[in-house]
C-alpha cells in the first residue's frame, strides 16, 4: 500500500508560526518546551490517534521528527491504522485506555512536551448523542486538566467550525448555542479549551485517503458514488483535506496563534457533486432543492435512524449545516478539491469499499 507524503502546509500566517523564544516562554511558561520547539525532538502525547484526523496527525508529527505517545482503547488497532500512513508502529509508545479515564490520561501526559487532543466523535447521528457528549466534552476536560497539572508546555485541541456561531466565522467568533447534538458537544468542548488556554484548531469537514472508521464525510461520498444521494440541499460547507490539517497540527505543536482554522475552502453542494462527477466520470444523478424545504426530510430521517439499524444517508444535522452556509476565515493554502476527492475515491476502491 502506498505511503502518504505529508507536505509542508502553511495553515496559518508564517508570522504567527515563527514565534520567538521569548514569546514561547511567555505563552508556554515552560523552558523545556521552548528548547524542544526550537529544533529538539519532542515527545508529543496524542488522543484520538487511531481516528481519521488523529492518525494522519500522528504521521505528520512523526514526519516532523518528533516522538509520539498514543492513548487508545484498542492498542491492537494501532498497526493497521498507522502502517498505511508510512508509520512504524514499533516506534510509537501506546497507552491503553480511554480519554475519559483520569489515571490513563495522567500516564499519557506524564513527561510530555506537547499534547494533541484529537479524540472526538464526528457524527450527525442523533443516536450517538450521549457518546458525543462524553467523548467530545468530558474527555476534553479530562485531557486538558491533566496536561495543565503535568505542566505540559503546549496543548493543541482539535475543535470544529460547527462549535462557533455567527454569519462569518473567524478565530474570534463566539461559541455556538446550537442544540444539534454534534455541534452542542463540540461547543461544550470549545468552552473547556478556551478556559484552559489551549491552542485550538478548527478543521473544516474533511476528506482524504485512509479513513480508518469510514467517518460521516467519507461515508457520504461513498453513498453518493453508490447513487444513494439523489437529492441534495442547496448551500454548502467548508471542506478540506485531512493531510493538510494534519500538517497544520504538526506545526501548531511547536508554535503559532492560539486559534487557527484548518486549510480548506467553502464548497457548494453543486460544486461538490460536479467535482465528484469529473474525477470519477460517473453521471451521479442529483437534484438540488432549497435546504429549508429539506429540513422536514431531515427530521423524518433522524426519526427513522432511531429505529433503523443501518446508517441513513440523509441526516438532519447535515442539512441544517448546509442551510446555514456560513463562510469561514481563510487559513492558508489547501490542495485542490479534485485532488482530494480523487485520492479519496482511489483509496475507497483499493480498500474494496466501493466498486
Amino acid at each position: 500500500m502506498a505511503t502518504i507524503a505529508y507536505p509542508r502546509v502553511r495553515g496559518c500566517d508564517a508570522a504567527d508560526i515563527a514565534l520567538s523564544k521569548k514569546q514561547h516562554d511567555r505563552r508556554a511558561g515552560r523552558l523545556a518546551f521552548v528548547v524542544a520547539a526550537n529544533g529538539v525532538r519532542m515527545l508529543v502525547s496524542v488522543t484520538g490517534g487511531t481516528g481519521f484526523v488523529g492518525s494522519h496527525s500522528v504521521a505528520a508529527v512523526i514526519a516532523a521528527g518528533h516522538r509520539v505517545r498514543l492513548l487508545t482503547r484498542n492498542p491492537r488497532a494501532v498497526p493497521e491504522v498507522l502502517r498505511p500512513l508510512g508509520v512504524d508502529p514499533a516506534g510509537v509508545e501506546v497507552v491503553a485506555g480511554a480519554a475519559t479515564d483520569p489515571g490513563r490520561v495522567a500516564e499519557l501526559v506524564r513527561g510530555a512536551d506537547a499534547v494533541l487532543h484529537a479524540a472526538a466523535v464526528y457524527s450527525f447521528d442523533r443516536r450517538r448523542r450521549q457518546e458525543m457528549r462524553r467523548t467530545n466534552a468530558l474527555a476534553t476536560e479530562t485531557v486538558l486538566g491533566a496536561a495543565r497539572k503535568a505542566g505540559v508546555g503546549r496543548v493543541v485541541h482539535v475543535s470544529s467550525f460547527v462549535a462557533l456561531g455567527g454569519a462569518v466565522l473567524d478565530e474570534n467568533s463566539p461559541v455556538t448555542t446550537s442544540s444539534e447534538p454534534y455541534a452542542a458537544s463540540k461547543a461544550a468542548a470549545e468552552k473547556v479549551a478556551r478556559e484552559h488556554g489551549a491552542v485550538i484548531s478548527y478543521p473544516p469537514a474533511l476528506l482524504g485517503p485512509h479513513d480508518p472508521r469510514l467517518g460521516d464525510q467519507t461515508a457520504r461520498l461513498r453513498a453518493t458514488l453508490r447513487g444513494l444521494m439523489p437529492i441534495w440541499p442547496t448551500g454548502g460547507f467548508p471542506l478540506g483535506d485531512v493531510r493538510d490539517t494534519a500538517a497544520l497540527h504538526a506545526r501548531l505543536l511547536t508554535g503559532g496563534p492560539s486559534r487557527c482554522f484548518g486549510p480548506g475552502r467553502f464548497v457548494s453542494t453543486r460544486d461538490y457533486v460536479r467535482t465528484l462527477r469529473e474525477v470519477t466520470g460517473r453521471r451521479l444523478p442529483a437534484v438540488f432543492l432549497p435546504a429549508a424545504a429539506l429540513v422536514p426530510v431531515g427530521v423524518a430521517a433522524d426519526a427513522l435512524q432511531r429505529v433503523w439499524p443501518w446508517p441513513v444517508p440523509v441526516q438532519g444535522g447535515a442539512i441544517r449545516t448546509c442551510r446555514a452556509a456560513q463562510s469561514t476565515a481563510s487559513s492558508g493554502p489547501a490542495r485542490p478539491l479534485a485532488e482530494t476527492m480523487a485520492d479519496t475515491v482511489r483509496w475507497l476502491r483499493d480498500a474494496g469499499r466501493v466498486a
